[in-house]
C-alpha cells in the first residue's frame, strides 16, 4: 500500500448569514513539518471492546458579543474503513480495508432566538506508519440561516475536497488541497500517541469549525505549537497533559488537555480569540461524563434513560 507523510491537509470553509468572499485557487499547498513517528505503539486493546466511547463535554461557546451554554458530544469509535471507496467496510467483499479510529464530535449551542448544530467527522488510521494521512474528513453546520457541507478525500497524493453550500458566494465548488496539518485531526492523533504531535513551528489549517464561526477565508495558518504538563485547575483528571497551538495572525490560542496514559482521555480544551467587536474571550469544553458502550444497538425507547445518565440534551 501507497505511503504517505504524515499530517494533513488543507480546505475550505463556509461561511454563516454574514458570508464573505471565497477564494477562488482550486489548489492550495502548504508543508508537513513532521513525519510519522515509526515508533509509535500498537492501539491500546481498550479500543477493541466492540464499543464506542461517548463523551459528553460542558460548553461555553464564544460567539458574536458573547458566551452562550451548549454542550459537546465527542464519539471514538475504531471500523473497518474502505480505502478506494473511504466509507464504512459494511459487507466485507472488498480486501481494500484498513482499520480506523473515527471521531465524531457533535456541538450544539444556542445565540439568543436561534441555535446552531456543528458536526466534523474525522478518519484516521490505526496503523500510522503505513498510513500516515487521515484518509477523510467531513464536516456540516446547520443554523437558522441556512446549511454548508464539506467532504475532504485522500486520494492521489493530495486531498480532493467538495465544497457545497448554501450561501451564493461559496456555492457549489471541487478543490484539490495538501500539505499541512488538520486541527480536526489533533483529536484522533492524541488518542493513537500523542508522542507524535507535531511541535515547534508548525503549518496547521484551523478546523472547519472555527473557521466557519469566525467568517475567515481558507488560509494555512504558520503556528506555534507545545506539548508539555497541564498546570492548570480548571480540568480535572490525573497526570494531565496540554498540548497548545498559537495561531497569530487570527489571535487565536487553543488548548487541548488528556490525560498522560493509554487511551488518553480527552479531560477538556479551551479556545481564545477575538469576537466580532474585537473583545477577547475563551470557549471552553469540560468533560462532565463518559461511557464505553455500543450505542449503535441501544436505538429503543428504554435507551432513552442513558441519556440522562450521560447528561445529553440536559
Amino acid at each position: 500500500m501507497q505511503k504517505f507523510l504524515f499530517l494533513l491537509l488543507s480546505i475550505f470553509i463556509v461561511t454563516a448569514c454574514d458570508t464573505r468572499q471565497a477564494p477562488s485557487t482550486e489548489a492550495i499547498q502548504g508543508t508537513a513539518l513532521k513525519t510519522a513517528d515509526t515508533s509509535a505503539p500498537p492501539l491500546d486493546k481498550y479500543w477493541y471492546q466492540g464499543k464506542g466511547e461517548v463523551s459528553r463535554y460542558e460548553l461555553q461557546q464564544n460567539r458574536y458579543q458573547d458566551v452562550h451554554p451548549g454542550e459537546v458530544v465527542l464519539i471514538f469509535v475504531t471500523e473497518d474503513f474502505l480505502t478506494d471507496k473511504q466509507v464504512k467496510n459494511e459487507r466485507y467483499q472488498d480486501e481494500k480495508s484498513v482499520k480506523i479510529l473515527k471521531t465524531n464530535q457533535l456541538r450544539r449551542f444556542t445565540t439568543g432566538l436561534y441555535d446552531y448544530s456543528v458536526m466534523t467527522s474525522v478518519f484516521t488510521p490505526v496503523d500510522t506508519k503505513t498510513l500516515p494521512r487521515t484518509l477523510k474528513v467531513t464536516n456540516s453546520t446547520q443554523d437558522w440561516c441556512g446549511q454548508a457541507f464539506m467532504q475532504l478525500n485522500w486520494r492521489d497524493n493530495a486531498y480532493q475536497a467538495q465544497i457545497r453550500s448554501y450561501f451564493e458566494q461559496e456555492h457549489d465548488q471541487n478543490l484539490s488541497v495538501s500539505g499541512a496539518v488538520l486541527e480536526d485531526e489533533l483529536f484522533n492523533r492524541i488518542r493513537l500517541n500523542p508522542a507524535a504531535l507535531p511541535t515547534g513551528q508548525v503549518q496547521m489549517v484551523p478546523s472547519l469549525s472555527i473557521l466557519r464561526l469566525l467568517h475567515q477565508p481558507f488560509q494555512i495558518e504558520n503556528t506555534e505549537a507545545s506539548l508539555a504538563a497541564y498546570t492548570g485547575d480548571e480540568f480535572a483528571g490525573a497526570d494531565l497533559q496540554a498540548y497548545r497551538v498559537r495561531f497569530p495572525r487570527t489571535n487565536r490560542t487553543l488548548e487541548i488537555v488528556f490525560e498522560n496514559k493509554t487511551p488518553y482521555h480527552i479531560a477538556g480544551w479551551s479556545e481564545t480569540y477575538p469576537d466580532f467587536n474585537g473583545q477577547v474571550r475563551r470557549t471552553v469544553a469540560k468533560k462532565s461524563s463518559t461511557v464505553l458502550t455500543p450505542y449503535w444497538q441501544q436505538n429503543r425507547l428504554e435507551d432513552m434513560a442513558q441519556r440522562s445518565t450521560l447528561g445529553v440534551g440536559k
